[in-house]
Protein backbone atom coordinates (compact mmCIF):
# COMPACT_ATOMS: atom_id res chain seq x y z
CA UNK A 1 0.00 0.00 0.00
CA UNK A 2 1.26 3.51 -0.59
CA UNK A 3 0.32 6.09 1.96
CA UNK A 4 0.18 9.53 1.64
CA UNK A 5 2.16 11.68 3.82
CA UNK A 6 -0.09 13.49 5.97
CA UNK A 7 -0.97 11.99 9.46
CA UNK A 8 -4.27 14.20 9.38
CA UNK A 9 -5.98 13.69 5.78
CA UNK A 10 -4.49 9.87 4.76
CA UNK A 11 -2.63 8.01 6.85
CA UNK A 12 -5.35 8.48 9.78
CA UNK A 13 -8.24 8.21 7.58
CA UNK A 14 -6.20 4.70 5.91
CA UNK A 15 -6.51 3.13 9.05
CA UNK A 16 -9.70 4.28 9.60
CA UNK A 17 -11.16 2.66 6.45
CA UNK A 18 -8.81 -0.72 6.83
CA UNK A 19 -6.26 0.16 3.46
CA UNK A 20 -3.49 -0.22 6.09
CA UNK A 21 -3.89 -2.04 9.38
CA UNK A 22 -1.51 -0.70 12.03
CA UNK A 23 0.70 -3.82 12.36
CA UNK A 24 1.71 -3.57 8.69
CA UNK A 25 2.44 0.16 9.37
CA UNK A 26 4.54 -1.02 11.79
CA UNK A 27 6.30 -4.11 10.23
CA UNK A 28 7.06 -1.66 7.13
CA UNK A 29 8.66 0.92 9.25
CA UNK A 30 10.82 -1.98 10.92
CA UNK A 31 11.61 -3.79 7.36
CA UNK A 32 13.28 -0.22 6.25
CA UNK A 33 14.52 0.50 9.80
CA UNK A 34 16.30 -2.94 9.09
CA UNK A 35 17.02 -1.64 5.45
CA UNK A 36 18.49 1.65 6.41
CA UNK A 37 20.71 0.29 9.29
CA UNK A 38 23.91 2.10 7.81
CA UNK A 39 22.42 5.28 8.18
CA UNK A 40 22.72 4.49 12.35
CA UNK A 41 19.62 6.43 13.08
CA UNK A 42 18.39 3.80 16.06
CA UNK A 43 20.78 2.99 18.91
CA UNK A 44 17.64 0.60 19.95
CA UNK A 45 14.77 -0.90 18.10
CA UNK A 46 12.22 -1.86 19.85
CA UNK A 47 10.81 -4.26 18.02
CA UNK A 48 8.69 -6.73 20.34
CA UNK A 49 6.92 -3.86 21.87
CA UNK A 50 6.17 -2.13 18.91
CA UNK A 51 4.52 -5.13 17.27
CA UNK A 52 2.14 -5.41 20.63
CA UNK A 53 1.68 -1.92 20.52
CA UNK A 54 0.47 -1.89 17.02
CA UNK A 55 -1.54 -5.19 18.06
CA UNK A 56 -3.18 -3.59 20.39
CA UNK A 57 -4.50 -0.64 18.29
CA UNK A 58 -5.60 -3.08 15.72
CA UNK A 59 -7.97 -4.24 17.73
CA UNK A 60 -9.43 -0.63 18.84
CA UNK A 61 -9.65 0.06 15.14
CA UNK A 62 -11.70 -3.18 14.64
CA UNK A 63 -14.28 -1.94 17.42
CA UNK A 64 -14.14 1.22 15.78
CA UNK A 65 -12.76 2.80 19.21
CA UNK A 66 -9.69 3.99 18.05
CA UNK A 67 -7.82 6.75 20.53
CA UNK A 68 -7.36 9.32 18.37
CA UNK A 69 -4.87 10.40 15.27
CA UNK A 70 -1.77 9.25 16.60
CA UNK A 71 -3.17 5.42 17.01
CA UNK A 72 -1.21 3.08 15.20
CA UNK A 73 1.26 5.68 13.93
CA UNK A 74 4.64 4.49 14.29
CA UNK A 75 6.72 6.98 15.73
CA UNK A 76 10.50 7.39 17.42
CA UNK A 77 12.07 8.81 20.56
CA UNK A 78 15.24 10.77 21.18
CA UNK A 79 17.49 8.26 23.45
CA UNK A 80 17.39 11.43 26.39
CA UNK A 81 14.12 10.65 26.91
CA UNK A 82 13.11 7.94 29.44
CA UNK A 83 10.98 5.36 28.27
CA UNK A 84 9.92 2.37 30.99
CA UNK A 85 11.47 -0.61 29.77
CA UNK A 86 13.68 0.57 26.79
CA UNK A 87 16.74 0.96 26.84
CA UNK A 88 18.10 5.15 27.67
CA UNK A 89 21.71 5.71 26.78
CA UNK A 90 22.30 9.42 26.27
CA UNK A 91 24.81 7.86 23.91
CA UNK A 92 26.85 7.28 26.51
CA UNK A 93 29.25 4.85 28.49
CA UNK A 94 27.65 6.42 31.52
CA UNK A 95 23.93 4.92 30.93
CA UNK A 96 25.09 1.97 28.85
CA UNK A 97 22.22 -0.54 29.65
CA UNK A 98 20.31 1.79 32.20
CA UNK A 99 16.57 1.03 32.21
CA UNK A 100 14.18 3.89 33.14
CA UNK A 101 11.53 2.99 35.83
CA UNK A 102 8.71 5.12 34.52
CA UNK A 103 8.37 7.09 30.62
CA UNK A 104 8.75 11.03 29.92
CA UNK A 105 5.44 12.55 29.78
CA UNK A 106 5.51 13.35 26.38
CA UNK A 107 6.31 9.61 25.26
CA UNK A 108 3.65 8.52 27.91
CA UNK A 109 0.99 10.84 26.31
CA UNK A 110 2.46 9.63 22.84
CA UNK A 111 1.69 6.18 24.04
CA UNK A 112 -2.20 7.06 25.73
CA UNK A 113 -2.82 8.18 22.38
CA UNK A 114 -1.86 4.59 20.60
CA UNK A 115 1.11 5.84 19.16
CA UNK A 116 3.59 2.79 18.31
CA UNK A 117 6.94 3.55 19.50
CA UNK A 118 9.95 2.33 17.05
CA UNK A 119 13.02 2.67 19.33
CA UNK A 120 15.39 5.21 20.61
CA UNK A 121 17.33 7.49 18.15
CA UNK A 122 20.58 8.32 17.92
CA UNK A 123 22.23 11.84 19.23
CA UNK A 124 25.62 13.53 20.26
CA UNK A 125 26.62 12.42 23.39
CA UNK A 126 24.57 13.64 26.04
CA UNK A 127 23.17 15.80 23.41
CA UNK A 128 25.97 17.68 23.67
CA UNK A 129 27.12 18.67 19.77
CA UNK A 130 25.89 19.85 16.57
CA UNK A 131 26.34 16.98 14.31
CA UNK A 132 25.38 13.65 15.57
CA UNK A 133 28.91 12.41 15.25
CA UNK A 134 30.27 12.60 18.82
CA UNK A 135 28.23 9.81 21.00
CA UNK A 136 29.60 6.19 21.71
CA UNK A 137 26.99 4.30 19.14
CA UNK A 138 29.21 6.18 16.32
CA UNK A 139 28.19 8.96 14.54
CA UNK A 140 24.66 9.17 12.58
CA UNK A 141 24.69 9.27 8.37
CA UNK A 142 21.92 11.77 6.47
CA UNK A 143 19.91 9.79 4.39
CA UNK A 144 20.66 12.29 1.73
CA UNK A 145 23.72 11.49 1.10
CA UNK A 146 22.49 8.25 -0.39
CA UNK A 147 19.54 10.06 -2.60
CA UNK A 148 19.07 10.72 -6.31
CA UNK A 149 19.65 14.29 -5.98
CA UNK A 150 22.84 14.22 -3.76
CA UNK A 151 24.46 11.98 -5.95
CA UNK A 152 23.71 13.64 -9.30
CA UNK A 153 25.42 16.28 -8.44
CA UNK A 154 28.14 15.66 -6.11
CA UNK A 155 29.37 11.98 -5.77
CA UNK A 156 31.89 10.60 -8.02
CA UNK A 157 30.58 8.39 -10.28
CA UNK A 158 33.77 6.28 -10.51
CA UNK A 159 35.58 5.28 -6.81
CA UNK A 160 32.87 3.17 -4.15
CA UNK A 161 35.85 4.59 -2.13
CA UNK A 162 34.99 8.12 -2.60
CA UNK A 163 31.84 7.19 -2.23
CA UNK A 164 32.10 5.87 0.77
CA UNK A 165 33.90 8.78 2.29
CA UNK A 166 31.36 11.49 0.13
CA UNK A 167 28.48 11.02 3.25
CA UNK A 168 27.40 14.38 4.84
CA UNK A 169 26.45 14.80 8.51
CA UNK A 170 23.11 15.11 9.87
CA UNK A 171 23.60 17.85 11.98
CA UNK A 172 22.85 17.84 15.78
CA UNK A 173 22.14 16.80 18.37
CA UNK A 174 18.76 15.02 17.12
CA UNK A 175 20.53 13.51 14.26
CA UNK A 176 19.01 9.96 14.68
CA UNK A 177 15.44 11.72 15.11
CA UNK A 178 16.01 13.73 11.89
CA UNK A 179 17.51 11.25 9.53
CA UNK A 180 14.66 8.04 10.48
CA UNK A 181 11.84 11.02 9.73
CA UNK A 182 13.64 11.60 6.91
CA UNK A 183 14.14 7.87 5.57
CA UNK A 184 10.64 7.47 5.73
CA UNK A 185 10.75 4.99 9.09
CA UNK A 186 8.78 7.16 11.02
CA UNK A 187 5.75 9.87 10.52
CA UNK A 188 7.35 11.80 13.29
CA UNK A 189 10.25 11.75 16.30
CA UNK A 190 10.63 13.23 19.70
CA UNK A 191 14.06 15.35 19.39
CA UNK A 192 15.21 18.22 22.24
CA UNK A 193 16.48 21.72 21.71
CA UNK A 194 18.61 23.21 23.82
CA UNK A 195 20.41 25.60 21.38
CA UNK A 196 19.00 24.44 18.08
CA UNK A 197 19.13 20.72 18.60
CA UNK A 198 16.22 19.86 16.65
CA UNK A 199 15.48 22.94 13.88
CA UNK A 200 19.64 22.27 13.07
CA UNK A 201 19.25 18.75 11.86
CA UNK A 202 15.55 19.10 10.28
CA UNK A 203 17.58 22.07 8.02
CA UNK A 204 20.07 19.79 6.96
CA UNK A 205 17.70 16.65 6.41
CA UNK A 206 15.14 17.96 4.73
CA UNK A 207 12.51 17.88 7.21
CA UNK A 208 10.32 19.74 9.47
CA UNK A 209 11.61 20.58 13.22
CA UNK A 210 9.89 22.81 15.64
CA UNK A 211 10.96 24.08 19.11
CA UNK A 212 8.07 25.13 20.76
CA UNK A 213 7.70 28.28 23.38
CA UNK A 214 9.37 26.97 26.52
CA UNK A 215 7.38 25.76 29.26
CA UNK A 216 4.33 24.71 26.90
CA UNK A 217 5.61 21.22 26.81
CA UNK A 218 6.67 18.90 29.87
CA UNK A 219 10.60 18.41 30.52
CA UNK A 220 9.73 15.81 32.89
CA UNK A 221 11.60 12.57 31.61
CA UNK A 222 13.78 14.95 29.29
CA UNK A 223 17.77 13.95 30.74
CA UNK A 224 18.50 17.86 31.50
CA UNK A 225 21.37 19.79 29.47
CA UNK A 226 20.29 23.08 30.32
CA UNK A 227 17.46 23.37 32.13
CA UNK A 228 16.33 26.96 31.73
CA UNK A 229 16.92 26.03 27.67
CA UNK A 230 15.72 22.76 27.00
CA UNK A 231 12.71 21.92 25.24
CA UNK A 232 11.43 18.96 23.34
CA UNK A 233 11.72 19.01 19.46
CA UNK A 234 8.96 17.74 16.86
CA UNK A 235 10.35 16.28 13.75
CA UNK A 236 7.63 15.33 10.72
CA UNK A 237 7.65 15.49 7.40
CA UNK A 238 5.17 18.49 6.69
CA UNK A 239 4.31 21.50 9.12
CA UNK A 240 0.46 19.89 9.61
CA UNK A 241 1.91 17.09 11.50
CA UNK A 242 3.77 19.08 13.67
CA UNK A 243 0.59 20.69 14.80
CA UNK A 244 -0.68 17.34 15.38
CA UNK A 245 1.83 16.19 17.46
CA UNK A 246 2.21 19.59 19.25
CA UNK A 247 -1.29 19.47 20.19
CA UNK A 248 -1.05 16.15 21.85
CA UNK A 249 2.11 16.98 23.18
CA UNK A 250 1.27 20.70 24.82
CA UNK A 251 -0.18 21.52 28.11
CA UNK A 252 0.07 21.65 31.82
CA UNK A 253 2.05 18.77 33.73
CA UNK A 254 2.22 18.56 37.48
CA UNK A 255 5.79 16.81 37.20
CA UNK A 256 6.90 19.63 35.96
CA UNK A 257 6.45 23.05 37.97
CA UNK A 258 7.89 25.10 34.70
CA UNK A 259 4.81 24.20 32.14
CA UNK A 260 1.90 26.66 31.48
CA UNK A 261 -0.86 26.64 33.92
CA UNK A 262 -3.69 26.74 31.22
CA UNK A 263 -4.88 23.70 29.47
CA UNK A 264 -3.32 23.42 25.74
CA UNK A 265 -6.51 23.54 23.12
CA UNK A 266 -5.25 21.99 20.27
CA UNK A 267 -6.32 23.52 16.59
CA UNK A 268 -6.14 22.59 13.11
CA UNK A 269 -3.99 24.72 10.90
CA UNK A 270 -5.80 26.71 8.44
CA UNK A 271 -4.98 27.23 4.45
CA UNK A 272 -4.27 30.33 4.52
CA UNK A 273 -4.79 32.44 1.03
CA UNK A 274 -4.03 36.10 2.33
CA UNK A 275 -1.14 36.46 3.93
CA UNK A 276 -0.90 40.48 3.94
CA UNK A 277 -2.06 40.91 7.51
CA UNK A 278 1.33 39.39 8.77
CA UNK A 279 4.46 41.03 9.23
CA UNK A 280 7.44 39.74 8.72
CA UNK A 281 10.80 40.74 10.36
CA UNK A 282 13.87 40.50 8.74
CA UNK A 283 16.61 40.70 11.58
CA UNK A 284 20.02 41.92 10.00
CA UNK A 285 22.06 40.37 12.60
CA UNK A 286 20.97 37.15 11.03
CA UNK A 287 23.60 37.96 8.27
CA UNK A 288 26.41 36.07 10.43
CA UNK A 289 30.23 35.55 9.35
CA UNK A 290 30.14 32.66 7.84
CA UNK A 291 26.64 32.81 6.07
CA UNK A 292 26.93 31.45 2.54
CA UNK A 293 25.87 32.95 -0.62
CA UNK A 294 23.88 30.33 -1.44
CA UNK A 295 22.03 30.42 1.96
CA UNK A 296 21.71 34.34 2.15
CA UNK A 297 20.37 34.10 -1.46
CA UNK A 298 17.13 31.87 -0.73
CA UNK A 299 16.58 33.92 2.03
CA UNK A 300 15.83 36.76 0.41
CA UNK A 301 14.36 35.21 -1.81
CA UNK A 302 11.75 34.09 0.87
CA UNK A 303 11.72 37.58 1.86
CA UNK A 304 10.47 38.94 -1.45
CA UNK A 305 7.57 35.80 -1.67
CA UNK A 306 6.34 37.11 1.04
CA UNK A 307 6.63 40.70 0.05
CA UNK A 308 5.07 39.99 -3.67
CA UNK A 309 2.46 37.70 -1.56
CA UNK A 310 1.35 41.39 0.07
CA UNK A 311 2.57 40.93 4.11
CA UNK A 312 4.69 43.62 5.16
CA UNK A 313 8.26 42.97 5.12
CA UNK A 314 10.73 45.14 7.27
CA UNK A 315 14.27 44.71 8.26
CA UNK A 316 14.28 44.71 11.85
CA UNK A 317 17.65 44.65 14.48
CA UNK A 318 18.34 42.47 17.35
CA UNK A 319 21.64 44.56 18.55
CA UNK A 320 22.70 42.04 21.24
CA UNK A 321 22.74 38.91 19.21
CA UNK A 322 26.19 39.02 18.51
CA UNK A 323 26.73 38.57 22.34
CA UNK A 324 24.64 35.91 22.34
CA UNK A 325 26.99 32.81 21.61
CA UNK A 326 29.36 33.79 24.02
CA UNK A 327 26.43 34.36 26.37
CA UNK A 328 25.04 30.60 25.82
CA UNK A 329 28.38 29.06 25.99
CA UNK A 330 28.64 30.24 29.70
CA UNK A 331 24.89 29.52 30.70
CA UNK A 332 25.14 26.28 29.00
CA UNK A 333 27.93 24.92 30.49
CA UNK A 334 27.52 26.38 33.68
CA UNK A 335 24.33 24.34 33.90
CA UNK A 336 26.26 21.08 32.33
CA UNK A 337 28.42 21.24 35.34
CA UNK A 338 25.38 21.21 37.56
CA UNK A 339 23.39 18.40 35.72
CA UNK A 340 25.95 16.13 34.96
CA UNK A 341 26.69 15.79 38.98
CA UNK A 342 24.37 13.11 39.31
CA UNK A 343 26.57 10.62 37.51
CA UNK A 344 28.66 9.48 40.43
CA UNK A 345 28.52 5.78 39.77
CA UNK A 346 26.61 5.33 43.07
CA UNK A 347 22.71 5.46 42.15
CA UNK A 348 22.28 4.11 38.41
CA UNK A 349 24.58 3.98 35.42
CA UNK A 350 28.63 2.86 35.15
CA UNK A 351 30.32 2.54 38.14
CA UNK A 352 34.10 2.11 38.07
CA UNK A 353 35.73 -0.82 39.37
CA UNK A 354 38.04 1.48 41.24
CA UNK A 355 37.08 1.55 44.42
CA UNK A 356 40.32 2.14 46.33
CA UNK A 357 38.15 4.81 48.03
CA UNK A 358 34.72 6.80 47.08
CA UNK A 359 36.58 9.95 45.39
CA UNK A 360 38.58 7.71 43.66
CA UNK A 361 35.75 5.32 42.24
CA UNK A 362 33.75 8.78 41.82
CA UNK A 363 36.44 10.66 39.58
CA UNK A 364 37.08 6.86 37.83
CA UNK A 365 33.40 6.42 36.74
CA UNK A 366 32.96 10.06 35.20
CA UNK A 367 36.17 9.56 33.17
CA UNK A 368 35.23 6.14 31.94
CA UNK A 369 32.06 7.16 31.40
CA UNK A 370 31.96 10.69 29.84
CA UNK A 371 33.62 11.45 26.46
CA UNK A 372 36.18 14.36 26.12
CA UNK A 373 33.52 16.72 24.88
CA UNK A 374 31.16 16.07 28.07
CA UNK A 375 34.27 16.34 30.16
CA UNK A 376 35.36 20.09 28.59
CA UNK A 377 31.77 21.30 29.60
CA UNK A 378 31.96 20.01 32.94
CA UNK A 379 35.39 22.02 33.69
CA UNK A 380 34.11 24.90 31.82
CA UNK A 381 30.88 25.11 33.75
CA UNK A 382 32.62 24.94 37.03
CA UNK A 383 35.26 27.16 36.05
CA UNK A 384 32.63 30.00 35.39
CA UNK A 385 30.79 28.91 38.76
CA UNK A 386 34.09 29.57 41.09
CA UNK A 387 33.56 31.84 43.77
CA UNK A 388 36.27 34.30 42.10
CA UNK A 389 34.39 34.08 38.68
CA UNK A 390 30.46 33.69 39.50
CA UNK A 391 29.79 37.71 39.32
CA UNK A 392 31.96 37.70 36.07
CA UNK A 393 30.43 35.68 33.68
CA UNK A 394 27.78 33.87 35.13
CA UNK A 395 26.04 36.69 36.37
CA UNK A 396 26.86 38.90 33.70
CA UNK A 397 25.61 36.41 31.24
CA UNK A 398 22.49 35.97 33.05
CA UNK A 399 21.98 39.87 32.14
CA UNK A 400 22.73 39.57 28.70
CA UNK A 401 20.65 36.92 28.19
CA UNK A 402 17.63 39.31 29.56
CA UNK A 403 18.93 42.09 27.07
CA UNK A 404 18.71 38.98 24.32
CA UNK A 405 15.07 38.68 25.38
CA UNK A 406 14.50 42.26 25.51
CA UNK A 407 15.38 42.80 21.86
CA UNK A 408 13.07 39.99 20.97
CA UNK A 409 10.15 41.73 22.80
CA UNK A 410 10.76 44.83 21.38
CA UNK A 411 10.86 43.86 17.59
CA UNK A 412 7.52 41.53 19.12
CA UNK A 413 5.59 45.31 19.98
CA UNK A 414 6.64 47.29 17.06
CA UNK A 415 4.40 45.14 15.44
CA UNK A 416 6.35 42.01 13.77
CA UNK A 417 4.57 39.41 13.65
CA UNK A 418 7.10 36.27 13.23
CA UNK A 419 10.82 36.67 11.85
CA UNK A 420 12.30 35.11 9.08
CA UNK A 421 15.97 33.89 9.37
CA UNK A 422 18.22 30.90 8.25
CA UNK A 423 18.07 27.70 10.35
CA UNK A 424 22.19 26.86 9.61
CA UNK A 425 25.20 28.72 7.48
CA UNK A 426 25.76 26.33 4.95
CA UNK A 427 24.06 23.16 3.60
CA UNK A 428 25.46 19.59 5.77
CA UNK A 429 29.24 19.16 5.69
CA UNK A 430 31.37 16.05 4.62
CA UNK A 431 31.67 13.89 7.94
CA UNK A 432 35.53 13.75 7.16
CA UNK A 433 35.32 17.39 6.87
CA UNK A 434 33.65 18.28 10.02
CA UNK A 435 35.76 16.38 12.71
CA UNK A 436 38.53 18.26 11.06
CA UNK A 437 37.43 20.72 14.25
CA UNK A 438 36.46 20.09 17.51
CA UNK A 439 32.98 19.61 18.87
CA UNK A 440 33.25 23.55 20.87
CA UNK A 441 34.28 25.28 17.29
CA UNK A 442 31.73 23.06 15.50
CA UNK A 443 28.84 23.82 18.44
CA UNK A 444 29.83 27.67 18.56
CA UNK A 445 29.05 27.60 14.52
CA UNK A 446 26.57 26.06 14.22
CA UNK A 447 24.38 27.38 17.38
CA UNK A 448 24.63 30.83 16.20
CA UNK A 449 21.47 30.99 14.05
CA UNK A 450 19.32 29.11 16.49
CA UNK A 451 20.48 29.46 20.51
CA UNK A 452 19.31 33.34 20.70
CA UNK A 453 15.56 31.69 20.44
CA UNK A 454 16.53 29.33 23.74
CA UNK A 455 17.29 32.19 25.19
CA UNK A 456 14.40 34.41 25.08
CA UNK A 457 12.47 30.68 25.68
CA UNK A 458 10.29 31.64 21.97
CA UNK A 459 8.71 29.11 19.64
CA UNK A 460 10.74 28.82 16.51
CA UNK A 461 10.38 26.12 13.12
CA UNK A 462 12.74 25.36 10.75
CA UNK A 463 11.14 24.11 7.74
CA UNK A 464 12.70 22.58 4.44
CA UNK A 465 13.07 25.32 1.54
CA UNK A 466 15.19 24.19 -1.42
CA UNK A 467 18.17 21.79 -2.50
CA UNK A 468 21.95 23.65 -2.40
CA UNK A 469 23.86 23.14 -5.47
CA UNK A 470 25.05 19.71 -4.00
CA UNK A 471 22.01 18.10 -4.19
CA UNK A 472 21.36 18.74 -0.22
CA UNK A 473 18.86 20.43 1.66
CA UNK A 474 18.23 23.68 3.06
CA UNK A 475 16.15 25.23 5.87
CA UNK A 476 14.85 28.45 6.75
CA UNK A 477 13.43 29.47 10.03
CA UNK A 478 10.22 31.30 11.81
CA UNK A 479 10.54 32.96 15.27
CA UNK A 480 7.10 33.91 16.85
CA UNK A 481 5.57 35.14 20.09
CA UNK A 482 5.99 33.38 23.06
CA UNK A 483 2.77 30.69 23.17
CA UNK A 484 1.29 31.64 19.74
CA UNK A 485 2.27 28.51 17.94
CA UNK A 486 -0.81 28.66 15.95
CA UNK A 487 -0.01 31.39 14.20
CA UNK A 488 3.96 30.74 13.99
CA UNK A 489 2.84 27.48 12.43
CA UNK A 490 0.05 28.89 10.42
CA UNK A 491 2.96 31.16 8.43
CA UNK A 492 5.02 28.22 8.22
CA UNK A 493 2.20 25.82 6.66
CA UNK A 494 1.79 28.52 3.71
CA UNK A 495 5.39 29.14 3.21
CA UNK A 496 5.98 25.25 2.93
CA UNK A 497 2.90 25.15 0.41
CA UNK A 498 4.60 28.23 -1.97
CA UNK A 499 8.28 26.52 -1.65
CA UNK A 500 7.27 22.54 -2.90
CA UNK A 501 10.24 21.42 -1.37
CA UNK A 502 10.95 17.90 -2.99
CA UNK A 503 10.54 14.81 -2.00
CA UNK A 504 13.94 12.61 -1.27
CA UNK A 505 14.78 9.75 -3.41
CA UNK A 506 16.40 7.34 -1.96
CA UNK A 507 17.33 4.38 -4.27
CA UNK A 508 19.46 1.71 -5.08
CA UNK A 509 21.67 1.80 -2.04
CA UNK A 510 23.02 -1.49 -3.20
CA UNK A 511 25.83 -1.95 -0.77
CA UNK A 512 23.63 -1.87 1.76
CA UNK A 513 20.39 -2.83 1.13
CA UNK A 514 18.99 -6.22 -1.59
CA UNK A 515 15.93 -3.89 -1.96
CA UNK A 516 14.97 -0.69 -3.86
CA UNK A 517 13.77 2.68 -2.38
CA UNK A 518 11.52 4.29 -4.90
CA UNK A 519 9.40 7.36 -2.52
CA UNK A 520 6.91 9.34 -4.84
CA UNK A 521 6.02 12.57 -3.89
CA UNK A 522 4.84 12.91 -0.46
CA UNK A 523 4.46 9.43 0.16
CA UNK A 524 5.23 6.70 2.17
CA UNK A 525 5.53 3.33 -0.22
Amino acid sequence: AVLKDGLRSQVSAALKEGQVTPTELCQRCLALIKSTKFLNAYITVAEETALKQAEESEERYKKGQPLGILDGIPIAVKDNFNTAGIETTCASNMLKGYISPYNATVVQKLLDQGAVLLGKTNLDEFAMGSGSTDGVFGPVRNPWSYSKQYKEKSVPKSHSEDEESSWVITGGSSGGSAAAVSSFTCFAALGSDTGGSTRNPAAHCGVVGLKPTYGLISRHGLIPLVNSMDVPGILTRCVDDAAILLGSLAGHDPKDSTTIQDDFKPFELPNLTDISKFSIGIPKEYHAPGLSSEILALWSKAADLFKNAGAKVVEVSLPHTRYSIVCYHVLCTAEVASNMARFDGLEYGHRSDKKDSTESMYAATRREGFNDVVRGRILSGNYFLLKQNYEKYFVKAQKVRRLIANDFMKVFKSGVDILLAPTTLTDAALYTEFIQEDNRTRSAQDDILTQAANMAGLPAISVPTALSERGLPVGLQFIGRSFQEKQLLTVAKWFEKQVQFPVIELEEVKRHDNGVFQHQKSSFS
